[in-house]
C-alpha cells in the first residue's frame, strides 16, 4: 500500500500567518482571564450575561484558505467565505442560536399559498457607502444567482425563484415556481445576503453588515472595522476583526495558544483536553449535521460500480472512527446526510456495520480483484485522512488495494474536490432538510458531489417542497433517505460536533447548530474583556 504526503511545516504555516496578521498593526494582546470548560456551562453563560465591552481587535484564524476566496457572494463556498459574508453583508433573514429564523432586513414576509410572497423591508438602512436600501437591491441580489453567467454556488437554489420584482421602494414580490413552505429559511444562507443593485466589483464588501472592509487579499487576511452606521442598535462591539486562514490543525491552536490569535474554527475532537488542561481558553461545542464524506465519483472508475460503492461502505468501522478518530463528539451516520436527532429523521434502516468479508465478496463479484484505486485527502477535513488511512488498511483483508495521497488543505476545494475518482468532502449543515438535498443531491446540482443521478429523488425532493402536512413531508424525506442509503454513492460515518475555541478574553459567543462560529456571526456578537 502506498500513502503520498506533501504539506508545508505546520510552524512556517503559521509563521506566514501571523506575519500577514501583524503587518496590519495589530499587536499582541497579552494576559487573559480565565473561563473554564465549553461555552454551554453555567459559568461561561454567566460570562455572557455580563455587559459587553466596547472595542478592541479581535484575530480569528480558520481551516480555510485559497486564492479563489472571494467577497462575492454567489462565490461562497467554505467557513471563512460564510463568515465574511456575514461581517460585511446582511441577509434578509437569519437564524438566532437555536436555529429558529428571525427577520433581519426583511421587517415582515405576507403569502397565502407558499407560491407568491410579499416582503416589506426595513426602513432607514443603509449600505457602507451611504446609499439607502432599496427593494432594488434584494431585486438584483437575488436574480444574479439564476444568471448562469454567475456561476453562483446557489444556483439550484435560486432557480427555484420565477421572478423577483420591487412593488415599491421597500416591498418586493417573489413568485416561486411551486410552492415552498421553507422560503423564510432558504433565504438565512450566507449566498443570499443583499448587495448593492448594479455591483460589480465585490472586492470592496460593500453591504450594510456589522463591519465596513478595510483589507480583503484572496488567500490572504481580511480586514473589517466597526460600521458606525449598523442597522442592529448597540451592534457590533469590537472596533475591528480579523481574519486570516491557518490551514494546518496545529498551526491553528499553537495559534491560539501562543496568544496571536484570540478565535480558532475548527478545533480537532484530538485537541479539546489539551485546551480544557490549559484553563485559560473557552471551547464553543454544539451537535450539528456536519459530516465529513468519502465521495465515490459516478462518472469515474472503479467507482462508479456498485459492487465497489457497497464494498467501500462495508469497509467502515463506523464505531471506530466515532469513538477513536472523534472522541466521542460526534454520532454515528449511516451514509445519508440526516442525523438521528433531526425531526425527519427515518429511523428503522440498517445500521451498517464493518464487515470485510461482505467487501470481499462484492470486490471479487465486481471483478476488481487486484485493482487499486487511490483516494485523495487533505489533513483540514476534520478526520478526512484517518479515515482513509483507516480505510487503506481494512482493504488489506480484501482484494483490493487502496493508495492514500495526502494533498495540502490550501486550495484543496478548488483544486481536487470532487475531481478524482475519491475525495473528501466536508458538509456543513443546511437551514433545511430540503436544501441540503437541493445542493449535494439533487441531479443537476453544481455540489453534487458524486455526480449521483436519481430521478425518483428528484420528483420526492419537489414534492416535499410543497408539502403542508408535516406527517406527509416526514414520510416523502424518509423515502429519499432510503434512496440515499440504498443507492448513493457517498459514505457518511459520522455527524462531527461543532466545536471552536477562543482566549477567555472572549464573550459573547454560544454555540449554535447552524454553523460553525456561531452560525459564522460571531463578528456580530463577540467582545474582549477586559485585559
Amino acid at each position: 500500500m502506498t500513502t503520498t504526503f506533501d504539506s508545508d511545516s505546520p510552524d512556517l504555516e503559521r509563521r506566514r500567518a501571523m506575519k500577514a496578521l501583524l503587518a496590519a498593526g495589530a499587536a499582541a494582546t497579552a494576559g487573559w482571564s480565565a473561563l473554564a470548560g465549553a461555552a454551554t456551562t453555567a459559568a461561561a453563560a454567566a460570562a455572557n450575561t455580563a455587559m459587553p465591552r466596547k472595542g478592541g481587535t479581535m484575530r480569528v484564524a480558520t481551516a480555510n484558505q485559497s486564492q479563489s476566496d472571494s467577497l462575492d457572494p454567489a462565490k461562497a463556498s467554505h467557513t471563512a467565505d460564510y463568515s465574511r459574508m456575514f461581517i460585511f453583508y446582511s441577509g434578509l433573514t437569519e437564524f438566532d442560536s437555536n436555529f429558529k429564523v428571525q427577520n433581519a432586513l426583511a421587517d415582515a414576509f405576507d403569502t397565502s399559498d407558499h407560491k407568491r410572497w410579499a416582503i416589506k423591508l426595513k426602513p432607514n438602512v443603509h449600505f457602507h457607502d451611504g446609499k439607502p436600501l432599496t427593494a432594488d437591491d434584494v431585486v438584483f441580489s437575488l436574480t444574479r444567482h439564476k444568471d448562469p453567467a454567475t456561476a453562483s454556488k446557489a444556483r439550484s437554489i435560486a432557480d427555484a425563484i420565477d421572478s423577483v420584482k420591487a412593488s415599491g421602494p421597500l416591498q418586493v414580490e417573489i413568485t416561486l415556481n411551486a410552492p415552498n413552505v421553507d422560503l423564510p429559511a432558504l433565504l438565512a444562507v450566507p449566498h443570499f445576503v443583499i448587495v448593492a443593485a448594479g455591483t460589480k466589483d465585490f472586492s470592496k464588501g460593500n453591504g450594510t453588515g456589522p463591519f465596513v472592509c478595510k483589507e480583503f487579499t484572496p488567500g490572504g487576511r481580511c480586514v473589517g472595522t466597526r460600521n458606525p452606521n449598523f442597522w442592529k442598535p448597540g451592534l457590533p462591539h469590537l472596533d475591528e476583526v480579523q481574519l486570516v486562514g491557518i490551514v494546518d490543525d496545529a498551526a491553528r491552536l499553537n495559534a491560539l495558544l501562543a496568544g496571536d490569535i484570540q478565535l480558532i474554527s475548527p478545533v480537532p475532537a484530538r485537541d479539546v483536553e489539551r485546551l480544557k488542561r490549559a484553563g485559560s481558553f473557552g471551547v464553543l461545542e454544539s451537535q450539528s449535521g456536519l459530516y465529513t464524506d468519502l465521495i465515490l465519483r459516478q462518472d469515474a472508475t472503479p467507482t462508479s460500480n456498485p459492487e465497489f460503492v457497497q464494498a467501500i461502505k462495508s469497509l467502515h468501522d463506523r464505531e471506530r472512527i466515532q469513538k477513536t478518530l472523534l472522541r466521542g463528539y460526534a454520532t454515528i451516520g449511516n451514509d445519508h446526510p440526516v442525523p438521528a436527532w433531526h425531526p425527519y429523521y427515518l429511523a428503522g434502516l440498517p445500521q451498517r456495520t464493518y464487515d470485510p468479508d461482505r467487501a470481499k465478496s462484492l470486490i471479487r463479484k465486481a471483478k476488481l480483484s487486484g485493482a487499486t484505486a487511490e483516494m485523495v485527502a487533505p489533513p483540514s477535513i476534520e478526520s478526512a485522512l484517518d479515515s482513509a488511512l483507516m480505510l487503506q488498511q481494512a482493504a488489506t483483508q480484501t482484494d483490493l488495494k487502496l493508495d492514500v495521497r495526502r494533498v495540502p488543505a490550501d486550495g484543496y476545494w478548488s483544486t481536487h474536490w470532487m475531481k478524482h475518482p475519491m475525495t473528501y468532502g466536508s458538509i456543513l449543515p443546511r437551514p433545511t432538510l430540503d436544501l441540503l438535498y437541493t445542493q449535494f443531491f439533487k441531479s443537476d446540482s453544481v455540489w453534487n458531489e458524486s455526480g449521483w443521478k436519481n430521478a425518483q429523488f428528484d420528483q420526492l425532493l419537489l414534492q416535499a417542497r410543497e408539502q403542508k402536512d408535516e406527517t406527509k413531508r416526514k414520510q416523502i424525506y424518509g423515502d429519499m433517505q432510503t434512496i440515499v442509503y440504498e443507492k448513493g454513492s457517498i459514505i457518511i460515518p459520522a455527524f462531527i460536533n461543532f466545536i471552536d475555541a477562543h482566549s477567555g478574553r472572549v464573550k459573547g459567543l454560544v454555540g449554535s447548530p447552524s454553523g460553525r462560529l456561531m452560525g459564522y456571526r460571531f463578528a456580530e456578537f463577540a467582545w474582549l474583556d477586559a485585559v
